[in-house]
């Protein structure tokens, strides 16, 4: 799957802040980054302004030069922002007559963080009662039908919920429908042929797994988004080919991979968290090809930072979580987040400074974008610091007004803590990393993994910014900034193949006879595997098709997945629980194994181009283009930091710190106790000082 000389690869990732565009020349090897602000009342917009600025054409279409595209894959995070602003359709619920009250009773359990918070209330649910609706009926956990569907009632609900109520989305999930769906599917058919201009969700077009809480909330967020992100697709789609593009677009997967368009458009839910996903794929190709470097992406854009461990070019990856509280069984990466980042508004509570989770987004932005915004953020902190230039701001395309930000952070935060300003805007970033540092050490120390044994992977558009202070934080010896670390999420999506997975519920031992049994269950989902990426245009040459299994011991709620090789036992498939369970709790046990869920990955895999490698320095390291005074971490005091250009650094550089590397979009800071290299792929890379020796001798 190759493409011509001189045609070009493009991703567009829509952050809290600005869009990244990026485009990949596959002829020459060339990136080039053009980012626009976000626009929220208009994402598509914002979109267009970005691929526009990339690829100018005429006045009356962003880019005629589209036609040379060859692929185009685009992260969005519309519908987890519609989850977590509200700003969903609103959404009836048809199940079982009996348990229209289910997402109200929940678990009945308090999350983990609030277990000791009496005044705790859950999150209302997304649909009120009204909107829910019991119909007769019901099918057992082995899949037998116990009572017939009551179709009338079903045709009765939909009139009450699309007549009487106005409502244009439906989640439909019925009991034990991951054992057969025969009941889930012919309430779709009843309402599509009333109503066909109605959306329509199924639990088990999404999922055919067990849990009928999980996959309840699963498919009400599915319905809650749907409207939302098909009329955004079918919009962008338009201008798009209205501009000249002749390809499909794709739209990136919650768990890695990415799809269609279309069907995006049938399952929304899939690119909830399609966004920090991007970032995760090109840390795993970056892992791949640096001989499977073990990694902890590290993306920090405008609004979060978001934390992934790669392990021999692997991510981690679960397949349930939870959004706002809202539970999901979809395959996503093992990502933490943190709800803070270069627009996050730091702010005093009862005497304590805290930073985030509120964010001055793209509109009004931080103070210093001079666009209304009066709270300070950590861009501002970063200006007062001197860590960012206003003339250099995005490449100087952008008007900072740097007096501005120091004069909030004066009033807003040195004033009410009693410090100096330069006190101030440093504690906003001690803050920020005290709260990094925790999301960090759930996916590495909580999990019997050292993080001295990782490089950092920095990137956003302020991770090369702050990665240098957490590695110093934690002890991590190396940092790594690729190549445009601004867009190295939009990297991540030219990095992707087409996936899809899917799964069902079996609970059976685990036995070499259970073994031999689950193979027609495989074959059914292979034929689906097969079907999904045949309409997506994938040659079987280019298909991948990976059996996986959820394994636990007897008696267990959670599960480990375990790929299942041609020629496995239920011994092999053991063997290798007993290690991964070992890895990751400290211990394995004597007992049988038990398989919870068959999956199956379908892939699709597009050619991918290699890393390369750049000609080495011919020259010293160059002279800095400049200096100015910032705060040294390593210090504590306001020094004088060399400046570079990125651009005049090359493989073989090396230089100490203190140091700032300015490249546009993205600045790389380096203290005083730290060294840069430039390696042979391009990206700097931060380590340690080496002390000199008699500083070893004291």
């Amino acid at each position: 799957m190759s493409s011509p000389a001189g045609r070009v690869r493009l991703a567009v990732d829509i952050g809290g802040t600005f869009v990244d565009a990026l485009a990949f020349d596959e002829a020459n090897g060339t990136l080039r980054l053009h980012k626009a602000p976000t626009t929220p009342d208009a994402p598509a917009r914002g979109v267009l302004d970005a691929v526009g600025g990339l690829m100018p054409a005429g006045d009356d279409a962003p880019g005629a030069a589209l036609t040379e595209v060859e692929a185009f894959v685009h992260g969005t995070t519309l519908g987890l922002n519609a989850i977590l602003q509200r700003r969903g359709a609103d959404v009836g619920i048809i199940t079982n007559e009996g348990f229209r009250d289910l997402l109200e009773i929940a678990r009945a359990n308090v999350p983990g963080h609030s277990m000791y918070d009496f005044s705790y209330a859950p999150p209302p649910p997304l649909v009120p009662r009204r909107r829910r609706l019991g119909v007769p009926g019901r099918i057992d956990a082995q899949g037998q039908v116990v009572e017939d569907l009551d179709e009338d009632t079903v045709r009765e609900a939909g009139r009450i919920l699309v007549e009487e109520q106005g409502l244009r989305s439906i989640a439909v999930c019925y009991l034990h429908s991951y054992a057969n769906p025969e009941h889930e599917r012919r309430t779709a058919r009843i309402l599509r042929e009333a109503y066909p201009d109605v959306s329509v969700s199924v639990s088990t077009d999404i999922t055919r797994e067990y849990r009928e809480y999980e996959r309840t909330s699963t498919v009400t967020l599915d319905a809650y988004i749907r409207p939302v992100l098909s009329d955004y697709i079918g919009t962008l789609e338009t201008r798009l080919e209205a501009a000249g593009l002749t390809r499909p677009l794709h739209i990136m997967r919650s768990g890695g991979g990415a799809m269609t368009a279309e069907l995006a458009r049938r399952a929304p839910l899939m690119t909830v968290l399609s966004g920090p996903a991007g970032g995760v794929v090109g840390a795993s190709y970056l892992s791949r090809e640096l001989n499977g470097r073990k990694l902890i992406s590290f993306d920090v854009g405008g609004t979060s930072v978001d934390c992934c461990v790669i392990e021999n070019g692997t991510p981690g990856e679960v397949h349930e979580a939870s959004i706002d509280g809202f539970p999901l069984l979809i395959p996503i990466f093992d990502i933490r987040t943190v709800g803070a980042g270069g627009g996050s508004i730091a702010w005093i509570d009862e005497g304590l400074l805290k930073v985030g989770p509120h964010s001055a987004g793209a509109v009004p932005g931080p103070v210093a974008y001079g666009a209304g915004g009066t709270e300070p953020t950590l861009t501002d902190a970063a200006l007062t610091l001197g860590y960012l230039a206003p003339e250099a701001f995005l490449g100087g395309d952008m008007r900072i007004d740097a007096d501005a930000a120091r004069d909030a952070i004066a009033t807003k935060l040195a004033a009410p803590l009693g410090v100096t300003v330069t006190e101030a805007a440093a504690s906003v970033f001690r803050v920020l990393l005290a709260r990094t540092v925790g999301a960090l050490r759930e996916i590495t120390v909580e999990r019997a993994l050292d993080p001295r044994e990782f490089a950092l992977l920095a990137f956003g558009g302020a991770g090369p910014l702050i990665g240098p202070m957490l590695a110093r934080e934690m002890g991590i010896a190396e940092v790594i900034v690729p190549q445009v670390p601004a867009a190295f999420s939009a990297f991540g999506m030219l990095m992707s193949d087409l996936e899809y997975e899917f799964a069902t519920t079996v609970l059976r031992p685990l036995t070499d006879e259970t073994l031999g049994e689950l193979e027609p269950a495989f074959a059914e989902l292979e034929t689906q595997g097969d079907e999904v990426l045949s309409a997506q245009g994938v040659k079987p040459e280019d298909r991948l098709l990976v059996r996986r299994l959820d394994v636990r011991y007897n008696g267990q709620e959670h599960t480990l997945p375990i790929d299942l090789l041609p020629g496995d036992t239920a011994a092999t498939v053991l063997a290798r629980f007993n290690e991964q369970h070992r890895a990751r709790y400290g211990h394995a046990m004597p007992d049988t194994g038990q398989i919870l869920t068959l999956r199956l990955r379908a892939v699709g895999r597009l050619a991918k181009p290699s890393l390369p490698e750049l000609p080495a320095a011919q020259t010293p390291t160059p002279d800095p283009s400049g200096e100015r005074p910032a705060f040294d971490v390593a210090s504590g005091e306001v020094v004088a930091f060399p400046v570079y250009d990125r651009a005049t650094l090359g493989p073989g550089h090396a230089l100490n710190g203190p140091a700032i590397v300015e490249e546009g979009t993205s600045t790389t800071v380096i203290f005083g106790d730290q060294r840069l290299a430039v390696d042979p792929y391009g990206q700097l890379i931060v380590t340690a000082a080496t002390p000199a020796p008699e500083e070893e001798d004291r």
